[in-house]
């Protein structure tokens, strides 16, 4: 899977250039976003990953009202990091290879809008480049059934309550950490043990 999306980018994604910079943005929404910070935090030239909400209809939600599916929000991690060490199309080859892009609205056990699978781009070429790998992917047959990954413009991050950041590192013995979030980071950690900061 992991070669597949390499093959990917280096056959086309070079056309669609980026302007140097010393930070840049991305949102993504993968599921439960205690399994996505974890995994992101790992990542060399990541500055900042911040658990929050993006896509949906009300101001300032809270955790308890965006669980309910019906503010339109996805669970989705804000990534500050740095071009000059890792792309958007690396940042985009994780983020495929940890979640199931197939899936509608769910992710394993949790289901719900909240759940689904989303790319908030923050500029043009974070647009072009999702939509070029995913119809790549989607080409090669990647997945067993078809990405129905969104793709949609960023408004606006609010961050989830502070109890949910880093959440996985201060609450490793919590059970859905040792059930959901331990065994996918460490499968995470095995796959991209190359671009892992020391």
């Amino acid at each position: 899977m992991r070669y597949i999306i390499l093959l990917t980018i280096i056959w086309g994604i070079n056309s669609i250039n980026m302007q140097a910079q010393d930070t840049a943005v991305a949102t993504f929404g993968g599921g439960c976003f205690w399994c996505t910070e974890a995994i992101f935090l790992k990542l060399k030239g990541v500055d900042k990953v911040e658990s929050g909400y993006s896509g949906g209809e009300s101001k300032n939600p809270t955790y308890k009202e965006i669980c309910t599916g019906l503010t339109g929000h996805a669970e989705v991690i804000h990534i500050t990091y740095q071009p000059a060490l890792i792309e958007f199309e690396d940042l985009l080859e994780v983020f495929f290879a940890t979640h199931d892009p197939t899936t509608l609205n769910r992710q394993g056990a949790d289901v719900g809008t909240q759940y689904r699978s989303v790319v908030f781009y923050h500029n043009e070429q974070q647009k072009s480049k999702s939509e070029f790998i995913i119809q790549e992917l989607n080409r090669q047959s990647a997945f067993d059934d078809p990405i129905v990954t969104e793709v949609s413009a960023f408004d606006v991050f609010y961050p989830a309550e502070g109890y949910h950041q880093d959440y996985y590192s201060n609450n490793k013995n919590q059970p859905y950490c040792r059930a959901v979030v331990g065994p996918k980071v460490e499968k995470f950690k095995k796959a991209f043990s190359d671009i892992l900061k020391d």
